[in-house]
């Protein structure tokens, strides 16, 4: 399940007559990526006809657009395709008709948007009234400047109304607060019209006066308006649903043959994805992709089956220099699904390189649980992904995994919802020996971080990279370096002293690791030298931090006891009723906050301490030529699946 899925490059020949065929059967197989690089062959040059492609992306054009009209409520299943080819002649027609009826649509979505357009802007009008809500005047007389009078209005902060009220007295300004909402308060400002307002502007500013304009329509008391703008809207609600009872009514005629059409457009689709890749000459069509190796027979009799003429179908291993092009196969396991999209997150494999998905569910589903064990609070994250399945999509099952872990760990640790005292430890309590605790987290940092540098070697050896697999980070020098240093600090520990060849392998480590560093540098030798020590130094600093960093395991976990006996001791302070309130409370939150935080603190200690260290994440995802729609039953599956 590590290893990627062998690739072949294919190269196909046909005759230009069973291009439509070929491009169904592709798509049947869904085991071809198709490859844009032009061929080797001068002669074959890029096709001039796109006549094909051009028709059916302006007939799926109008066709989105008349299935957001008429086909929006349908709710039916998509149909199993019987795959035929969708001739020319076909796909121009089809083109017609959605024209002419997209003509006689285009009143309806007209009607449509103008109701839109009218209910946006009675929801605006009424969201810029409630801010005039609480006055109860005409808002025409706010809104103009007399010869005598200035009016403002706007919104200071609660904390400076009483400065500001006091400064504008004093330059005989009145100031009139009509609403209070969070923070701020609704304020009228009426004072004498003056040539300058520099004075009365800056005390404003000063006291964080923001000016509420007041639109224009908005000339009558803001009840009298609001009245309006709300019956505005429910005429419009009544329009709209007449609009649309309408549109039902012409549009449920077209709905049966716009099904068809979408089928239609289904078969077509194959080959207009093609086309940007089809190279001809006369009457020959080149194409070329990547094939899984195991479906490369499949295929092949999947051709000799369905075209009519000869045809040709080469291949060939990836070539080193085509590795960042070959197409990874994702996994496929529902099991692993989940954990598959969080991979993804950080990159795709390069081909070649090692699949991390089934590593990173074992190490996240031990490490969760082992940061969170509790049997009932396991079960009930198992449970509530189940209840919730509908909504989790895919990731249900990493909910009940994690869960499961969970539970697993709980009946090690002897806890249930946060409790000790109900089930006896299989294994130990985390609080009552915390150093034998981090002891066991620093030792699976040190698994953790030799089995990623194990990978890291080995992909650089799989991409033929061999200095990198002995020289560059995490290479073998970096992991003999690594595990010398670990033997030495277990010496110490047990009070054996410094081990000889520990020291020797640790010490020549580094020493070859500094002259190779040395070599790639051309700087004067006081500059190298400089470079070198930082770059060994960073090696040891890097190592030590990295395994202590796997600390927070334990302290997870030792977390997780602490607050499990905070809540039980607030509980212990109640009685009745408010103690098993305290209790059910505690753990609804002990599983929602710190939950989440410790499947995030896995997340980062994966993606820093592991995908770094063996995971570009810079591959292709392997996306092969397939129909749009399912194929009925007893259709024969994938290939390469």
């Amino acid at each position: 399940m590590l290893r990627p899925t062998p690739m072949k490059h294919v190269r196909l020949l046909i005759l230009n007559e069973d291009l439509a065929e070929a491009s169904l059967a592709l798509a049947r197989t869904q085991c071809f990526h198709p490859d844009p690089r032009p061929p080797a062959e001068s002669r074959l040059g890029e096709r001039a006809d796109h006549a094909y492609r051009d028709t059916f992306l302006q007939a799926r054009g109008r066709f989105d657009k008349l299935a957001r009209l008429i086909l929006a409520e349908d709710e039916s299943a998509p149909p199993a395709l019987q795959p035929r080819v969708v001739e020319f002649a076909e796909l121009e027609a089809l083109n017609t008709w959605l024209g002419e009826l997209w003509t006689k649509a285009s009143s309806h979505e007209e009607e449509l948007h103008r109701l839109d357009d009218e209910d946006r802007l009675a929801r605006e009008q009424l969201a810029a009234l409630a801010n005039f809500s609480d006055l109860a005047i005409d808002l025409s007389i706010l809104r103009r400047k007399t010869r005598f009078l200035d009016f403002h209005v706007g919104l200071v902060p609660r904390e400076n109304l009483r400065q500001l009220q006091d400064a504008l007295g004093l330059a005989g300004y009145l100031l009139h607060p009509y609403m209070n909402r969070d923070e701020q308060t609704h304020v009228v400002i009426v004072g004498p019209a003056e040539e300058r307002e520099g004075s009365l502007q800056a005390v404003l500013n000063a006291a964080g006066f923001q000016s509420l304009p007041i639109p224009r329509d908005l000339d009558r008391e803001p009840a009298e308006r609001r009245r309006d703008l709300e019956a505005q809207r429910a005429r419009i609600a009544e329009e709209r649903a007449a609009a649309k009872q309408t549109l039902e009514r012409w549009g449920s005629g077209f709905r049966e043959r716009l099904r068809a059409a979408r089928e239609t457009l289904w078969l077509a689709e194959p080959l207009v994805t093609l086309d940007p890749v089809l190279r001809g000459s006369g009457p020959l069509i080149y194409l070329a992709g990547w094939v899984p190796a195991r479906a490369l027979r499949g295929l092949e009799q999947t051709l000799r089956a369905t075209l009519s003429h000869p045809f040709d179908l080469g291949s060939r291993d990836p070539l080193p220099e085509e590795r960042r092009l070959v197409p990874t196969v994702p996994n496929r396991s529902r099991l692993l699904a989940p954990f598959s999209l969080l991979v993804r997150q950080y990159g795709i494999p390069e081909y070649g390189e090692v699949d991390p998905t089934p590593l990173f569910a074992i190490t996240f589903l031990l490490m969760f649980g082992s940061m969170f064990g509790d049997l009932g609070q396991g079960a009930v994250i198992a449970l509530a992904a189940l209840l919730f399945r509908p909504r989790l999509g895919r990731f249900w099952l990493f909910g009940v995994l994690a869960g499961c872990s969970s539970m697993g760990f709980g009946l090690m640790f002897g806890s249930v919802f946060g409790s000790e005292q109900l089930l006896p430890a299989l294994w130990m309590s985390p609080l009552h020996d915390p150093l034998h605790l981090l002891s066991l987290a620093l030792g699976w940092g040190v698994i953790f971080i030799t089995l990623a540098s194990i990978l890291a070697i080995y992909n650089r050896l799989a991409l033929g990279q061999w200095s990198e697999a002995l020289f560059g980070h995490h290479g073998v020098f970096n992991l003999t370096f690594y595990l010398a240093l670990i033997a030495l600090a277990l010496g110490v520990s047990r009070g054996d002293g410094i081990a000889t060849l520990p020291l020797l392998l640790s010490t020549g480590s580094l020493l070859a690791l500094a002259w190779h560093c040395w070599g790639h540098q051309h700087e004067p030798p006081v500059e190298r030298l400089l470079v070198v020590t930082i770059d060994t130094l960073e090696t040891i600093l890097s190592y030590v931090s990295n395994t202590l960093s796997f600390l927070r395991v334990a302290a997870f976990s030792l977390n997780h006891v602490a607050l499990s006996i905070a809540i039980f001791t607030l509980a212990d302070m109640l009685h009745g009723v408010g103690q098993a309130a305290m209790i059910v409370a505690g753990n609804l939150f002990v599983i929602v906050l710190e939950g989440g935080i410790v499947a995030i603190q896995v997340m980062r200690l994966h993606y820093y301490e592991g995908f770094s260290r063996y995971f570009t994440g810079d591959g292709q995802e392997f996306m092969p030529l397939r129909l749009a729609a399912p194929e009925p039953r007893g259709a024969k599956a994938p290939h390469h699946l």
